[in-house]
């Protein structure tokens, strides 16, 4: 049974702090499957967090602008330590993978490129598509239940999301009403005033504007990121079509194919997908522009959990904000599974990549106890044998 607030079992900063640098070290499979090592970590098996903080946190993260595993992973530590752990885990978690994107980077521009990731991207793409589908079934069954509400609103959340290749804000709003209206039909005494949020409070967060950005320095890269953070929703991955008419079409800071090794450079990392700013931001303009995209990048993210936390889970056990909050949590988890098809639909372009992600599929259901990084590391030699190293 998932940890309720009065059977959580001890933890302190510390340990806080090494699980994140443990996560954010080891930690592949983009933001679905980040989110779904958060639960099964720090719910099921160290109780350190409650089934309740961590929808409350996965709510917000769909909510709030910005990359939704670091989102989670900020809240959680507020959850636990207040504005100190969710400064420290932010700092954990997103650390160990700017030091190896810093490194990878320079390897890059000391060889003029990187072609052997053509091929490990052909395998850990594929594979990485097993670990989202996996992390999105175990997702659906802690957050859907047996609500049969929920479960409509999750398949048509992934319905569009597969249909329209984006994730809408306000179909996340709409999925809150509308599980607000049918929980009120069943419990009168939900239509009390007192209480009640204004949805419009959680819609503010969306309102972000567009800032005007510079020719190429620390500024202007500082400024395009800090956009960048401030008004992507949901999935890292989801920054991508934003950074790509900004740093390739609008700026030309980077070419199409230093783009793509970019994205390449993302996913065959363990953390935060969107540490690939990391990477533009060097090939721009060094260590600093990496670490002031980086900087830029992950601020608003930071200011948008902290910041309304406190109000958020206030109002949270309100059987009316719960409400929302459940069916903000099913349209989240519908929306991942159709990210889900739209990523496997690009990445899973042969027989051999589709082959990859079956087996990838069936040692994760099937042998638990082989770590992601094993499996990650197995797909990405099977996809170098499989297309090469050459460019």
């Amino acid at each position: 049974m998932p940890p309720v607030d009065g059977d959580l079992a001890p933890c302190t900063l510390r340990d806080l702090i090494a699980y994140f640098i443990r996560l954010g070290t080891f930690g592949f499979g983009g933001p679905i499957a980040l989110a779904g090592y958060m639960q099964r970590d720090l719910v099921e098996r160290r109780r350190w967090i409650s089934e309740q903080d961590y929808k409350e946190g996965l709510a917000l993260a769909q909510l709030a602008p910005g990359p939704l595993a670091a989102q989670l992973a900020i809240y959680l530590g507020w959850a636990r330590a207040g504005i100190v752990g969710a400064t420290a885990v932010a700092v954990a978690f997103i650390m160990p993978s700017f030091v190896m994107v810093l490194a990878l980077s320079a390897l890059y521009v000391r060889l003029g490129g990187l072609p052997w990731m053509l091929g490990t991207f052909y395998g850990i793409g594929a594979a990485v598509i097993a670990v989202i589908a996996r992390a999105t079934v175990k997702l659906a069954k802690l957050t859907l239940g047996r609500d049969v509400v929920l479960w409509a609103i999750c398949c048509l959340s992934a319905l569009v999301t597969a249909w329209t290749e984006s994730e809408i804000f306000s179909l996340f709003v709409a999925a809150g009403l509308a599980t607000m209206a049918a929980r009120a039909r069943t419990r009168p005494a939900l239509g009390s005033a007192t209480g009640m949020v204004p949805v419009a409070h959680f819609a503010n967060l969306a309102t972000a504007q567009a800032m005007s950005v510079a020719p190429a320095g620390l500024g202007s890269i500082f400024w395009f990121f800090a956009k960048a953070g401030a008004v992507v929703f949901g999935s890292g991955l989801a920054i991508v079509p934003f950074l790509h008419g900004g740093v390739v079409q609008r700026f030309h800071w980077l070419t199409e194919r230093q783009f793509l090794d970019a994205i390449a450079v993302s996913m065959i990392t363990p953390g935060p997908v969107v540490i690939t700013v990391a990477f533009i931001g060097y090939l721009v303009a060094g260590a600093s522009g990496a670490t002031v995209a980086a900087l830029g990048v992950f601020l608003p993210v930071y200011l948008f959990v902290i910041l309304p936390a406190p109000y958020f889970r206030r109002f949270a056990r309100n059987p009316q904000v719960h409400a929302f909050v459940d069916g903000v949590t099913a349209a989240a988890t519908g929306a991942i599974g159709g990210a889900a098809f739209v990523l496997g639909r690009r990445a899973i372009t042969d027989v051999g990549a589709a082959i990859i992600c079956v087996v990838a599929f069936a040692i994760l259901t099937r042998a638990k106890r082989i770590p992601e990084p094993v499996i990650m590391l197995g797909a990405g030699i099977l996809g170098l044998v499989t297309k090469g190293l050459s460019p």
